[in-house]
């Protein structure tokens, strides 16, 4: 039985929903809603990129074989058990080796200048993003992270799934980390020791926590989306149709 969310996707869209491959839906026509995210990455500097796929995702595999790039080398590196974010960003060490790199979350289009940012960031960052600038509804912001800074603006703390109240009360510029950060080799020990949350599974804020307990300091700089948000199939209407116009070089 269909919902209506499904009703308004197409075969394809519905397929790539389905599969559970979020950032693989075709959205604006026939594209995923990945190679935008890559262009932006172009367009903001990013020469290389390692996707991060689980051992059954074939289908992301054989769409980047199959395609021609000019501006982006693609790689990709096997999460083997689907154990978390910060477990992600563990089986991509000899990927990155000693060199910084940025990750981010496949399924959101964070604004160009930001991307640039981070990549000419001097040492490991992260946005805080206004709420106001991100169009998105209190319920959607509470489940995202909201970032606690000092005075000198490096990073004390990111707290995960604040809620609804919480990020009401810190008001219409609350800064909210939507999961892009720039990184150094120093985050792959904290990825490795952090705990198993009550999911099973090794969250990315709590290994930044870690990180920062040993003494890694995380710069914070005011961020303004919007940033497209793909996290549920009745993203997928309003998405397609910001990105109508927009054209994709790899």
């Amino acid at each position: 039985m269909r919902t209506p969310q499904d009703v308004a996707l197409d075969p394809a869209q519905r397929q790539a929903a389905d599969a559970g491959v979020k950032a693989m839906i075709p959205v604006a026509g026939e594209r995923p809603f990945l190679d935008y995210v890559l262009h932006a990455l172009a367009d903001a500097g990013v020469r290389r990129v390692g996707l991060v796929i689980g051992p059954e995702h074939e289908q992301v595999r054989q769409y980047y074989r199959g395609i021609r790039t000019t501006r982006l080398a693609l790689d990709f590196v096997i999460q083997g058990e689907p154990l978390g974010t910060a477990h992600a960003v563990w089986c991509a060490r000899e990927w990155a080796g000693t060199e910084p790199f940025l990750v981010l979350n496949a399924d959101n289009l964070y604004p160009v200048n930001v991307l640039a940012r981070l990549v000419s960031a001097s040492g490991p960052a992260v946005p805080a993003f206004e709420a106001d600038s991100l169009d998105l509804p209190l319920a959607r912001l509470g489940a995202f992270g909201l970032i606690e800074a000092d005075a000198g603006g490096q990073l004390l703390r990111v707290i995960e799934k604040p809620g609804e109240a919480v990020v009401a009360a810190a008001g219409s510029k609350a800064p909210i980390s939507m999961n892009v950060w720039r990184f150094d080799a120093r985050i792959f020990e904290a990825c490795q020791d952090v705990p198993l949350s009550s999911r099973g599974e090794r969250e990315l804020p709590q290994a930044v926590s870690l990180a920062v307990a040993s003494g890694v300091r995380f710069e914070v700089f005011s961020a303004r989306g919007p940033v497209l948000d793909l996290s549920t199939r009745s993203d997928i209407a309003g998405v397609s149709r910001q990105l109508a116009d927009v054209p994709v070089l790899l």
